[in-house]
């Protein structure tokens, strides 16, 4: 089998393939963080098909669910989370200290409020985009939703490696959505695929070369205040 696998900003390439099971692995380079660097963590991808052309409805229709994103040790997990629209997904705080996660970029905008250890709240996440998460007390705390209109998606693990179930037979543009590459790298990484039985994809290579993190501000559109130390109260009026 010929792989065409072409790497052109200006270029979208067509493979030929087979696949129900779609699977490959991903590969980060030019990255600025040890976990990459040093440990070769490729985790936290998203890869996607979306249908050329129009799709069958009874395969493509939503599947709503219900899915988690902890709150713990100050981090959201998972910190890269792909569902399908329809999806509702819980917020529970498993930390002992408040918590107010929210988002208001692109994407679907929410405000869940402070709220205290060992409690949880949901949203359903209805329009497909890219939903960047922030907590509003702890400026560290990031993380991304990616919210798409097709099911057929998957994150890759540590070692790069996602696999994609189920895809019917056809055409497909492969998509791909990593939090630290630019627009532009991305989108030369779209190309078209035709699927009749399992394919295993060539190396998926994404560099991180001209990713600049703009730090965020709370949900007021506000700088931080100095993070409070978790034992006492929090600040009027950011809730």
């Amino acid at each position: 089998m010929t792989w065409l696998w072409l790497t052109s900003f200006s270029v979208l390439t067509t493979v030929s393939l087979a696949g129900d099971l779609v699977s490959g692995h991903v590969l980060l380079s030019e990255s600025r963080l040890s976990a990459v660097r040093k440990r070769l963590d490729y985790s936290g991808v998203v890869v996607w098909l979306e249908p050329v052309g129009p799709p069958n409805t009874a395969d493509s229709a939503p599947r709503p669910g219900h899915t988690r994103m902890e709150q713990k040790e100050k981090r959201f997990v998972p910190h890269i989370l792909a569902i399908q629209a329809g999806t509702s997904v819980s917020f529970p705080n498993s930390d002992p200290i408040f918590h107010s996660a929210f988002s208001n970029f692109s994407g679907q905008t929410f405000d869940l409020g402070l709220y205290a250890p060992g409690t949880s709240r949901t949203i359903a996440f209805d329009r497909p985009g890219v939903v960047r998460v922030f907590c509003n007390i702890h400026p560290e705390m990031t993380a991304v939703i990616v919210v798409l209109k097709q099911p057929w998606f998957a994150v890759s693990n540590a070692a790069g490696a996602f696999s994609i179930p189920g895809v019917p037979p056809g055409t497909y543009r492969l998509r791909v959505f990593h939090e630290r590459a630019t627009a532009q790298t991305l989108g030369a990484l779209d190309r078209e695929i035709d699927l009749s039985s399992d394919v295993a994809l060539p190396p998926i290579a994404i560099s991180e070369t001209g990713y600049i993190e703009v730090p965020h501000k709370d949900k007021y559109g506000q700088e931080y205040p100095p993070v409070p130390d978790d034992h006492g109260g929090y600040p009027m009026g950011r809730k």
